[in-house]
């Protein structure tokens, strides 16, 4: 994390370009999912802005950034009433703060599995472990002390090992069988280019998100995005999950193997599509998630 005072050059939108990546990387591990990361990462760049603070003026700028993340991915927390109760000090234990073990395990577990931490174990584990942050830097972003900070990287990277083996032995995510009739459908009649037919499964007031880009509200402005697929040729659709949600994954026609470049979430009211959130220009989110094929017979893996 720089901590240097910014350059009278360095804009916002420069600042959130050069950190995005690790910005996500935090705020998908402190929700348990890229999805939600992303719209923590979406709303703390707003409240950036709204600040509108010069960054000539911010002592560490990165650091003022993250803050500004940490504390939307606490207040989403709170909204979806996953936050513990408080910060539980104990005495103290010998902590190495470069601990490769743990930074490996870190990086290797999946972003749900950080749910099974407490919010300060979760923050401190992913700031040190995951994004090689200090821990005087952590102290930095969350506003905690140096003490708290120790003691729940500390736990963190104990309940992390026992979360990452008990994982290991959990069955993947699956479709429901409403789910994949459902999400069926819509996929054989958009790769049929069928889309009379995928249009007419959309309700009259559905909701697009083309997440980064633009959003659209009702059946004849949201038809334009169909148009979009209609012209080009270089996709096609499967079945999939995304961080154990129900998906649609977009990817080269050229093979049945070719690499995902891109995924969709639809919600459905009835047998209606009511909300399409389309990641095509958001291809952080896709790098970040955890992504598992499906087929009839069930998940193919990741």
């Amino acid at each position: 994390m720089t901590n240097q005072t910014a350059p009278p050059s360095l804009t916002l939108d420069q600042l959130s370009l050069r950190l995005r990546p690790k910005l996500l990387r935090y705020a998908a591990r402190m929700t348990g999912s890229a999805i939600d990361g992303e719209d923590v990462v979406q709303d703390a760049l707003m409240r950036a802005h709204a600040a509108d603070v010069p960054l000539v003026s911010i002592a560490h700028p990165d650091a003022w950034l993250f803050r500004i993340t940490h504390n939307a991915a606490i207040d989403f927390l709170r909204r979806r009433s996953r936050v513990p109760s408080q910060l539980d000090m104990e005495v103290l234990m010998a902590l190495d703060p470069i601990d490769e073990i743990a930074q490996r395990q870190a990086a290797a577990a999946g972003l749900r599995t950080f749910m099974g931490l407490s919010t300060v174990e979760r923050s401190s584990v992913i700031l040190v472990d995951v994004l090689g942050y200090s821990l005087r830097e952590v102290v930095e972003v969350t506003g905690l002390s140096l003490a708290a900070i120790k003691a729940a990287l500390h736990r963190g990277r104990g309940r992390l090992r026992d979360l990452v083996l008990r994982d290991a032995e959990e069955p993947s995510p699956v479709l429901t069988p409403r789910e994949e009739a459902q999400l069926s459908a819509y996929v054989e009649r958009f790769n049929a280019r069928d889309f009379d037919a995928v249009r007419a499964m959309i309700a009259e007031d559905v909701r697009l998100d083309l997440v980064g880009r633009t959003r659209m509200r009702g059946k004849t402005e949201v038809g334009q995005y169909f148009g979009n697929y209609a012209g080009r040729s270089d996709w096609r659709l499967s079945l999939g999950l995304v961080d154990g949600r129900a998906a649609i994954f977009i990817h080269s026609p050229a093979a049945p193997t070719a690499p995902i470049t891109n995924f969709v979430l639809l919600e459905f009211e009835g047998e209606r599509v009511k909300s399409i959130r389309d990641y095509r220009y958001a291809r952080h989110v896709v790098e970040e998630a955890e992504l598992i094929a499906w087929s009839p017979a069930g998940p193919l893996g990741a």
